[in-house]
């Protein structure tokens, strides 16, 4: 999946369907728009990964099924308010924030610091997803969040071998927050190159196996053989 880095907070600026950003009156009036109200959920995507076994190429921007990877993401999430992809500029819905963590490739639980940064106030859960599920639905993501009970910071699914997928999974903002203040403590005041595992490790876990119709979402592109699975699965 992707990676990412974090030094301070995020700059995020609104998308556009063709890959331009909007300046800072446009960033302000987004902002706005969201305001301080408070929403059924948010929705993190990472898309800032190297791709080193794809030969380095925009992963996310990959096509399945006739859409590029991110988009099925996005779309995935269509209901939720805000809708945040941390990595490179590029096409996007014109309600998404685009941001970017600084230096970029520091991994994701840096992109995760970056992209909880813009929620607004009262945001009490976030999809944690990576761009590169090309899978995943929104019956899916439904099923996360119905099954975050109150007795766990978050619930993710896990794949066939029973390997936790912690980008792809519904989890309690300040729960996340908190983790993110700990381990950025442990570390020395940074977060580049952390592990997801570490980041959790304190966290209550709901492991979730898909039970689900279709194929499975938590299945991520790594390798132009994933893709060419994704593409059969979508047919």
């Amino acid at each position: 999946m992707a990676g990412y880095g974090y030094a301070g907070p995020a700059t995020c600026r609104e998308g556009g369907r063709d890959g331009r950003v909007a300046g800072p009156g446009g960033r302000t009036a987004r902002r706005r728009g969201y305001g301080d109200r408070v929403t059924a959920y948010a929705a993190v995507v990472l898309a800032g990964g190297a791709a080193r076994r794809m030969g380095g190429r925009d992963k996310p921007g990959v096509p399945v099924g006739g859409l590029p990877m991110r988009e099925r993401v996005l779309a995935a999430v269509a209901d939720a308010a805000p809708r945040v992809l941390v990595g490179p500029a590029g096409p996007v819905p014109d309600d998404v924030l685009v941001t970017r963590e600084q230096p970029p490739g520091g991994g994701p639980v840096a992109a995760t610091a970056a992209g909880l940064a813009p929620l607004p106030t009262g945001t009490t859960t976030v999809a944690l997803l990576a761009a590169d599920l090309p899978l995943l639905t929104g019956e899916a993501v439904a099923t996360l969040r119905a099954a975050l009970d109150a007795d766990a910071d978050g619930v993710c699914l896990v794949d066939d071998r029973a390997r936790r997928q912690p980008l792809c999974g519904v989890w309690r903002v300040a729960a996340l927050r908190t983790a993110l203040d700990r381990l950025t403590a442990r570390r020395g005041g940074t977060l580049d190159g952390a592990s997801m595992r570490e980041l959790l490790a304190e966290l209550t876990v709901r492991e979730l196996p898909w039970t689900g119709s279709g194929p499975p979402p938590w299945f991520d592109c790594d390798t132009d053989s994933d893709v060419r699975r994704a593409e059969e699965w979508t047919r």
